[in-house]
Formats: structure tokens, C-alpha cells, sequence
């Protein structure tokens, strides 16, 4: 799979990307997709509560962060040296842990005195392509309830709780229930050429974006193609044993009707030996049942996405994007009418 970059018109006329979700999944493909338009904007969950984020949500009574700053770092156009500088993490005293991007964000939230003009100013002082959007303003918690009605309160305890529990997660829901969505929220999907969900954590970084008041509707509404990217592999705490129309049905079931179209998937092997440790993870790739995905009505594009990194497998963030683009190419026909439009072909 190969395929030139396009020229700069191109790219600044290119299709009008939205993609929902958090983690580093989000933002490996934002790498990738960034080299082929320059209307991108990620929608990104604010449930965290764990790690360096959690500590200045605790401290400072501001969202979490750290999935907004991973994307905007895939998105930056900035020196190396200011890379380095974002993804620096201090390794001793109070600041332990905590990386320079983080602190960064909390002191523009500090000075603008909102977290979503934090991130505005943000962007603009790293020439983000694109733009990075908090899904909501308000604070929230993730709360999982399993199929033995326990529950747990806080995405960073979900997965030690579910193994506990030994048992699958029925549902999660947000703590308050349907906050309001960011007005940029719900105009960047009103007016996406195409929305992708994923890849990523399914319960702590993609469904907390469905639960917010408004967004799963508007994604259903919207006559763009709406695309999920499986992950390659089961996650350990999470998906252990799910398949990709296991994954599908959670979705749906936490979102709406009309809210997928389309399903992408590796088709790649991954690498015996990476297998391996994956199991001692309790971790495997993810089966594609073709069979129960087509009897749920969605079409189902299984490409080579997947590229080995130490001693894991990820997406590739360019063969990944080229796999979107060509999708979405096949799905839509460019017309003129005053204004750049894609139509859908039946």
C-alpha cells in the first residue's frame, strides 16, 4: 500500500476529518492522518483519573490533561527540542511522573481561565494542524457496572476491578450522566466529510465520548461515513476475549442506531514470539467474525495496519491513514455547489 502525499491545495481542501476517542490510539492515527489534511479535529474524553493527569485533576480541579496533550503533540509542528520538551517526564520529587506538557496546559487553564481555551492557546503555540477539542467542560467520572451487577467508580480502576470480578463489563456511564458536549464538539461533527470512532480503549477512551449529551446523536445524524477502527489486539482489564463485532455491539449499545458505518481491521500477522507475551498479558488479536458483522448490517475492510514496535504491536500511522483515505474515496463523490461538498453514492 503505497501513496504519494498530496500537495499543499490538496491538503488544505482535504476532507473534514473528526475523530472521537483518547489514548495513545487516537493519537497514533492523528500522526498519520495530519499528512493528508488539514481539517482535522479529534474529540477527545476528559474521564480520566489516573497517572499525572489524575494528580493535577485532584490538585488543580482542572480535566485531565493527558489524552488532549498526546494528541496535540501528534498534530504539532514544532522544533524537536519542543517535542522533547512536551513528552519530557521529571523523574524525582514532587513533580515525579509528571510530564512537562501536562504543566503546560494547567498554566494556560490557570491564565485563560478555561480549560478549553487552555488547549486553544495550546495549539496555537505549537501550530497544531488541525484542531484538539475536550468533549465536555464538565468533570466527570467513569463509572463501570459488570455482568454480576458490581460496580466501580474512576477509569483508572476499571481494569484492576475487572479482574477481580472475573467477568465482563455490562455497561459504563458517566458520573454526572449526559454532561453538556463542547459547542466545538458537536459543529465539528455536523459539518465532518467523515467521523471516525477509535482505535483505542473501548470502554475508557471511546464510549465516555458517546455519553456525553448530544454527541452520539449527532454522530447518527450525520450524513457523513462513520467508520470504527478495531484495535489489533483484546486488552488486558478490558476486552479480554472480545471480538470485533463484540466491540461493535458495545458501542451501539452505549451509542445509537445509525452510529457506525463502516468497520476497518488488521489484516496483518503479528509476530509469534509478540504473541507470546501478549498471552502472559492475557491479551490476543482480535478475531474479526465477518459473519456476525455482516448480519448487523455493516460493512466490514480488513487491511495491514499493524507495525511492530519493541515488544509491541501497534497501528501504523501511515498505512492506517492511507487505509482510511482510500475508504473513504470509495464511499464519496467530490461536487462543486458553491462550496466544497462530498456526497455520499448509494
Amino acid at each position: 500500500m503505497s501513496e504519494s502525499y498530496p500537495t499543499l491545495q490538496q491538503w488544505e481542501r482535504g476532507p473534514r476529518i473528526v475523530a472521537v476517542g483518547g489514548g495513545t490510539g487516537l493519537s497514533t492515527m492523528l500522526r498519520g492522518l495530519k499528512k493528508y489534511t488539514r481539517n482535522l479535529t479529534a474529540i477527545v474524553t476528559v474521564a480520566d483519573d489516573g497517572g499525572g493527569s489524575g494528580m493535577l485533576r485532584q490538585d488543580l480541579g482542572m480535566p485531565p490533561p493527558g489524552d488532549i496533550r498526546h494528541c496535540m503533540e501528534a498534530l504539532a509542528n514544532t522544533e524537536p527540542i519542543m517535542e522533547k520538551l512536551l513528552t519530557y517526564r521529571f523523574t524525582e520529587g514532587s513533580l515525579a511522573g509528571q510530564s512537562f506538557g501536562n504543566l503546560v496546559l494547567a498554566a494556560l487553564n490557570g491564565v485563560t481561565g478555561s480549560f478549553e481555551e487552555a488547549v486553544t492557546e495550546m495549539s496555537h503555540v505549537l501550530a497544531i494542524t488541525g484542531r484538539v477539542v475536550p468533549v465536555t467542560s464538565a468533570d466527570v467520572q467513569l463509572e463501570a457496572v459488570f455482568e454480576n451487577d458490581t460496580r466501580v467508580v474512576g477509569e483508572s480502576q476499571i481494569a484492576a476491578f475487572k479482574k477481580e470480578q472475573d467477568c465482563r463489563i455490562r455497561r459504563v456511564s458517566l458520573i454526572p450522566e449526559r454532561p453538556p458536549a463542547s459547542p466545538a464538539a458537536l459543529e465539528a461533527i455536523r459539518e465532518a466529510d467523515l467521523i471516525l470512532l477509535g482505535p483505542g480503549s473501548l470502554y475508557t477512551s471511546i464510549i465516555p465520548n458517546l455519553l456525553v449529551e448530544g454527541v452520539a446523536c449527532a454522530i447518527a445524524q450525520s450524513d457523513a461515513p462513520k467508520l470504527y477502527i478495531c484495535n489489533i489486539m483484546t486488552q488486558d482489564g478490558e476486552t479480554e476475549g472480545y471480538t470485533a463485532a463484540d466491540h461493535l455491539e458495545a458501542l451501539l449499545t452505549h451509542g445509537e442506531p445509525g452510529l457506525v458505518d463502516l468497520c476497518l481491521a488488521n489484516s496483518a500477522p503479528v509476530n509469534p514470539g509478540l504473541l507470546e507475551k501478549y498471552r502472559e498479558e492475557d491479551a490476543a488479536p482480535l478475531t474479526v467474525d465477518r459473519q456476525r458483522i455482516a448480519a448487523m448490517g455493516l460493512e466490514l475492510t480488513e487491511r495491514p495496519v499493524a507495525s511492530e514496535r519493541g515488544n509491541y504491536v501497534r497501528h501504523d500511522p501511515d498505512k492506517l491513514a492511507q487505509a482510511i483515505l482510500e475508504i473513504y474515496r470509495r464511499r464519496t463523490v467530490r461536487i462543486f455547489r458553491g462550496e466544497r461538498r462530498y456526497i455520499l453514492e448509494e
